[in-house]
């Protein structure tokens, strides 16, 4: 499965975590995903019936902002 790996942007708190994170599991194929509060870091293992646009895509429509 492709990885993607960038930053999220502008998480505070837990809650913003837990928001990316649903954000993230409400789409298909998601194999793996970890993400530091700390340091925004993500790393997300997806499938083919997804790309690392879609991912981007639904956290910001969560409303954080990916690097």
């Amino acid at each position: 499965m492709p990885t993607a790996t960038f930053t999220v942007l502008g998480m505070q708190s837990a809650d913003c975590l837990r928001t990316v994170m649903n954000a993230i599991q409400d789409l298909p194929h998601i194999g793996y995903a970890d993400i530091s509060l700390e340091t925004g870091h993500a790393e997300i293992e997806y499938g083919a019936l997804i790309d690392e646009g879609d991912i981007r895509a639904a956290i910001e429509d969560a409303g954080f902002a990916t690097r």
